[in-house]
């Protein structure tokens, strides 16, 4: 692992939180843990995981979300634990102790109140866990805990309020265009509706319009360029290798996995422990990277159901996606998985830019990894990564100017 930049990361937090925190406290590595009576481990990092074990499936009778659903959950979460951390600030001020303990307890209120929406049969599992968070230290529960609690459970209230009429997981029927070039329903035993269809009309976190940045049109169908691009994939489709496959197998994050969004969500777990940020430089940092996810998710979806663009397979009958990798049940271009990926990566590479060209390489890899498994074009994935940069960019720039969804209220 590349040696990590203390510096350049403290910068970045401070540009980042000058503005929208209205309690700032330093942002020194360990800030707010430094000298207090006991060591605890974020609280913040413990609901992300129990959250993705959720996603997973992993907790009976949960079923596993798929990834346009984690991405959702993901970014309700976030946004409810930031959001408290930085209301339970207000409430107890830069005072040691109180402070964490507020601070804790808010995000255990806000993350109970989510995640009992979200998985509603894991309730009390979720109440079990905000008590053994409060008793984690001795002389608990802390009053700060108590208040930050309560604190946390109303901010998780007023993001559940908005998730239930978000529009996410409306039923809605876009008319799909006809013609050679066009997408069209994977064929029975699916019966799957097309996947994404209500995105383009879901409440947003940051765009001011689901097409805000809406790339331009894919190579005409027939077109020589298409037609390169399609010879590519049919190259490797019928000339695969192992380690093609392995790549392949690697990124797929299908449902019964953690998925795209909760992969750099992972991968912003790391980071974040590995420099010991404190509850409110932790939450700050899953607030905007799965907030931005989410609005790649948007954006792609929108573009997706403008051009409506036909899959490789479709395109070439002797394209055969991997088993591993599935057949996307939504249009080809652009690539999903590219706009998650590279909002995630852009996101987190600014608050730890030593990380920038380890994060690249793998959105690099993760966008190769869709053309190994015979279901995107290359040009699919650039214009996806383009489209989730220039969200994460856009996400970034709102929130550091202290107006945003980010900014208590």
């Amino acid at each position: 692992m590349a040696a990590r930049s203390a510096v350049a990361l403290l910068s970045v937090l401070a540009i980042l939180s000058a503005c929208s925190d209205q309690n700032p406290t330093s942002t020194s590595i360990s800030a707010s843990r430094s000298g207090l009576p006991f060591s605890a481990g974020l609280v913040s990092s413990e609901w992300q995981t129990r959250a993705a074990s959720r996603v997973i499936g992993l907790t009976p009778p949960t079923g596993s979300m798929n990834p346009l659903q984690a991405a959702h959950a993901y970014a309700l979460l976030g946004v409810a634990q930031y959001l408290a951390v930085q209301e339970a600030d207000l409430a107890a001020g830069s005072n040691g102790r109180s402070q964490l303990e507020a601070e804790r307890g808010a995000v255990a209120g806000a993350s109970a109140a989510v995640l009992s929406y979200l998985f509603s049969s894991g309730t009390s599992a979720f109440d079990a866990l905000v008590a053994e968070q409060s008793n984690a230290a001795p002389g608990q529960p802390h009053p700060w805990f108590t208040r930050g609690e309560a604190i946390g459970r109303g901010v998780g209230a007023t993001i559940v309020a908005r998730a239930r009429i978000d529009g996410f997981g409306a039923d809605v029927n876009p008319l799909v265009p006809t013609g050679p070039q066009y997408w069209t329903i994977n064929p029975l035993p699916s019966t799957a509706p097309l996947a994404g269809r209500e995105m383009p009309g879901v409440t947003r976190w940051f765009l001011t319009s689901a097409s805000q940045f809406r790339p331009g049109p894919p190579p005409e169908f027939g077109s020589q360029d298409f037609l390169n691009a399609l010879s590519e994939i049919h190259t490797l489709s019928v000339n695969p290798t192992q380690a093609h496959s392995d790549i392949a197998r690697y990124w797929a994050l299908n449902a019964g996995s953690v998925t795209a969004a909760g992969f750099w969500l992972q991968e912003a777990t790391h980071d974040i422990n590995a420099r010991g940020l404190s509850e409110r430089e932790a939450t700050h940092v899953y607030a905007l990277a799965s907030a931005a996810m989410f609005d790649a998710a948007i954006g792609c979806w929108d573009a997706k159901l403008y051009y409506w663009l036909i899959r490789p397979w479709k395109a070439d009958a002797a394209i055969i996606p991997l088993a591993s990798v599935g057949r996307p049940n939504h249009p080809s271009y652009p690539s999903g998985h590219s706009c998650v990926s590279s909002s995630g990566a852009e996101v987190l590479s600014t608050f730890f830019p030593d990380e920038a060209d380890r994060l690249s390489a793998m959105v690099t890899e993760a966008g190769l990894s869709r053309m190994y498994g015979g279901i995107h074009y290359r040009f699919d994935i650039d214009s996806g990564q383009a489209l989730g940069r220039r969200v994460a960019r856009f996400a970034i720039t709102q929130d550091a100017s202290g107006n945003s969804v980010l900014t208590p209220r």
